[in-house]
């Protein structure tokens, strides 16, 4: 059954590696670990732990919902340190939630982009390499959750069901979530190049 399975190198579908140029709109930090939202700076400085101080900085990090395979709070690599935006996908989602705007620092980002089409479906491995030397890693997309939307919902009180609505609309548009491979600092109006790895479809059996 495994030989039948086994394709050669040249059977699979490979999309070969580029690059994608886009802009850093803005960076943004917790004031303090307790802190979920974030406030907007003039620069982000990241270490390999991610940005000092932050809630998601650390090697390492408890488990949690997103991880259903280890009991909740077991310690594993960090691989979230840095939440990655979008301005096209903000404003998009906020067209489906039918609110004036968006802003980054309710939910919690780090980075604002532009002129990435498609941020959150970058594959994992990306790397994210910004003018002025820094790298960061993906590993993958946000998911949405509630707790992101109720801190939106804060903002437009005489709305309801806001934070339910959140997690309906925002998937696949909610940006990425990384870690530091080479540390370094981010501005505002720096470039960033999205280096895409190769891409193949792994087949079911």
């Amino acid at each position: 059954m495994t030989e039948q399975l086994t394709l050669l190198p040249e059977e699979f579908k490979v999309a070969p590696k580029f690059k994608v140029d886009g802009q850093v709109e803005g960076v943004f930090r917790t004031t303090s670990p307790d802190d979920f939202q974030t406030t907007a700076i003039e620069d982000l400085e990241l270490s390999f732990e991610g940005v000092p101080g932050d809630r998601h900085a650390g090697f390492t990090r408890k488990s949690g919902g997103r991880e259903p395979w280890y009991p909740r709070g077991t310690e594993m690599c960090n691989e979230r340190q840095v939440s990655i935006l979008s301005v096209e996908e903000l404003s998009v989602i906020a067209g489906k939630m039918e609110i004036d705007v968006l802003r980054p620092e309710w939910i919690g980002g780090n980075i604002l982009l532009s002129a990435i089409p498609n941020l959150t479906r970058i594959p994992p491995r990306t790397r994210l390499v910004f003018q002025g030397g820094l790298v960061i890693r993906v590993d993958g997309d946000n998911a949405p959750c509630r707790f992101a939307g109720a801190a939106i919902a804060a903002n437009y009180p005489d709305r309801q069901g806001l934070d339910l609505l959140f997690p309906n609309v925002a998937r696949g548009l909610r940006g990425l979530v990384g870690y530091v491979e080479k540390p370094g600092v981010i501005k505002g109006g720096e470039t960033v190049t999205a280096h895409i790895p190769e891409q193949w479809i792994y087949p079911r059996g």
